[in-house]
């Protein structure tokens, strides 16, 4: 269908629905909300197949306010499927009221057949123009991907009249595209800044992530920021990081889909999807402090800030710096809205983050409206991420506030620090001294992550004593590292309703898939008395023994921490699905296979030598 007829009955649909909020009220999750109710949002529909006719999909939203104050919402009309390489056009709605209605769908740039997406949007203050940076590549007529290595180049595009008309588009290949460049190419997907502080102010900068290929595979990733000094006139490659793929396909990173925020100091936070790589962690982040001519250093993995491998939006609002993306660490579901409150140093938890929708949700954009409004555009969907695009209006104190430090309980391994009491767990009699009791509805306790918890390959050994008596649910006792069925991971966990007690592995060995061994009791030992568990790996075997009955598994060799966002809970699934209704006590984590007798041995429990993690769990303060 011509781009023109999909646009005229894209208008008469948008003139129906114009103005039509949907209330998407957040079910109470996954405990990801600190206030007593979830605040609502005001939300509606904006892209959706079945409402804008000539598209099979919708995806990769990017959205701008004018200096005359339009919200301009991109996305990527996909015509055939919802492929990343088959015939895909840029498209556009308008709001001029603030986002409260919209105008009908307009085609920006049109595929005719080819992929035409990815945009990055940039509104220049000065001048009033907005800039539009997006990637062509050949289009396919299946739902394949683009064929390595892919003919993708950048190009740009304008507008001087609020997005109401647009230049043809230009090939920035010349001034952008190096030689070497010459795999995947790819600009933002996000909005991209305008400098407003220091001598570079008035600098328009926007993001890229790019790879090299060497005639026969992919050698390097690169992450990349694009400036102009001229208001747009021409754009040169400023600051770059560079990481290396070995030959047998492993690497550090790969930051890609990069979001940007001018810090208050002028500095600029970039902010990156980690995909793949060996470093812990699915964000990335780097700091330039010239404009993004020049990186301060290499991006740096953020193994705490649980997000799955999903690009994600940011935005300055005053003291508070907010990134918006999914806060499940596994898949792309829960869009949830986390603050900063030290420039991007530090970033709120799940468990302190607002959460706006607990669908399924992926990409993302923010951006002011006015004085004190903020707008959300977002992917989501009952079922699939995939399904819409839908805008959210609210104001700051829609935001979970900011709050003061959690409760903490000791963790007396070397050069660890107090773990995080999530909740309020109730204190209690624990085998000798005190334990925590936990009650199924949030209660937990989150170790601070620090280089030493992850266990890598190593051989380790996990001993603490349990008491439950649930008959039905998931009652998580540990849970290091990733979850889902690709992430490495290590967990032990009551399974009253099958009648056992369940242990597992996940392991990622060189560029090879995951793979899982697990081991698990004949018996839940829900009659609520203490047992003591030991999971231990080593000597080639994964075994479990629960007061002294051990069953064992061959073990699967490979990292059970890496390229994952990684957590460490006592009572709680990371990902926050499940809590535990029960008691802990004497949490121990030594990362070498205990000998036989040693988890019983009363000199080797008073000892922190090749202790990871050692929580008595008899004192909490604060």
């Amino acid at each position: 269908m011509p781009s023109s007829l999909r646009a005229r009955l894209g208008s008469v649909l948008a003139l129906v629905t114009a103005g039509s909020l949907l209330p998407f009220l957040p079910a109470a999750p996954a405990r990801a909300q600190s206030s007593s109710a979830a605040p609502e949002f005001e939300q509606q529909v904006l892209f959706r197949a079945d409402r804008d006719p000539g598209y099979a999909c919708f995806r990769i939203p990017a959205l701008v306010r004018t200096t005359d104050g339009t919200l301009l919402a991109f996305a990527e009309g996909r015509v055939l499927n919802c492929g990343d390489a088959a015939d895909i056009d840029i498209v556009l709605k308008r709001s001029t009221d603030g986002g409260r209605t919209w105008g009908p769908l307009r085609v920006v740039t049109e595929g005719a057949g080819d992929t035409h997406g990815n945009p990055a949007p940039v509104v220049d203050r000065d001048t009033g123009r907005i800039w539009l940076a997006e990637t062509y590549n050949t289009g396919r007529t299946d739902s394949a991907g683009c064929q390595v290595p892919c003919d993708r180049n950048p190009h740009l595009q304008y507008s001087d009249d609020d997005g109401d008309t647009w230049s043809a588009p230009r090939d920035l290949s010349p001034e952008i595209l190096p030689a070497d460049w010459n795999s995947w190419y790819a600009t933002g997907p996000v909005h991209g800044i305008q400098l407003t502080r220091g001598r570079h102010a008035g600098r328009l900068v926007f993001g890229v992530n790019t790879e090299t290929w060497d005639g026969t595979r992919v050698t390097a990733n690169h992450a990349a920021l694009i400036v102009s000094d001229d208001h747009g006139g021409h754009w040169r490659i400023g600051a770059t990081d560079t990481w290396p793929i070995a030959a047998d396909g492993t690497f550090r990173q790969k930051p890609s889909e990069l979001t940007l925020a001018e810090r208050g100091d002028g500095s600029v936070l970039v902010s990156g999807r980690e995909q793949d790589g060996t470093d812990l962690g699915h964000r990335t982040q780097a700091v330039s402090r010239d404009g993004g001519t020049s990186f301060t250093g290499p991006f740096r993995a953020l193994p705490d800030l649980y997000t799955p491998q999903v690009q994600g939006s940011m935005l300055l609002l005053g003291d508070r710096l907010l990134l918006a993306c999914p806060g499940d660490p596994d898949r792309r579901r829960t869009m949830m809205l986390r603050s900063s409150w030290d420039g991007g140093r530090t970033w709120d938890a799940v468990d302190r983050g607002t959460v706006v929708t607990t669908d399924w949700s992926g990409y993302s954009d923010l951006v002011r409206i006015g004085s004190a409004g903020v707008g959300l555009l977002y992917e989501g969907g009952a079922v699939d991420a995939r399904d819409e695009i839908r805008f959210a209006r609210f104001t700051e104190d829609r935001l979970a506030p900011r709050r003061g430090p959690d409760p903490v309980t000791p963790d007396l391994a070397r050069h660890a620090r107090p773990a995080a009491v999530l909740g309020d767990p109730e204190r209690t009699d624990g085998v000798s001294g005190g334990a925590l009791g936990f009650d199924g509805a949030g209660d937990a306790v989150r170790l601070p992550y620090r280089a030493g918890l992850p266990l890598g390959a190593k051989d380790f050994t996990v001993s603490l004593w349990f008491r439950y008596a649930a008959t039905a649910g998931e009652q998580p006792l540990l849970w290091m590292g990733g979850t889902g069925t690709n992430q490495p991971q290590v967990w032990l966990r009551g399974e009253p309703a099958s009648n056992r007690v369940q242990a597992l592995i996940t392991v990622r060995n060189g560029a090879g898939a995951p793979q899982s061994a697990s081991v698990r009791t004949s018996t839940a030992y829900n009659d609520g008395r203490w047992h003591h568990a030991v999971l231990r790996r080593g000597g080639g075997l994964l075994s479990l023994s629960v007061d002294g009955t051990v069953v064992s598994t061959a073990d699967k060799p490979g990292s059970v921490s890496r390229n994952s966002p990684f957590g460490v809970h006592l009572g709680q699934r990371v990902d926050g699905r499940a809590f535990l209704t029960g008691a802990l006590d004497e949490v121990r984590v030594w990362d070498r296979a205990l000998g036989d007798g040693e988890p019983t041995d009363r000199e080797v429990p008073r000892s922190a030598q090749d202790t990871v993690a050692w929580l008595p769990l008899d004192r909490v303060r604060g």
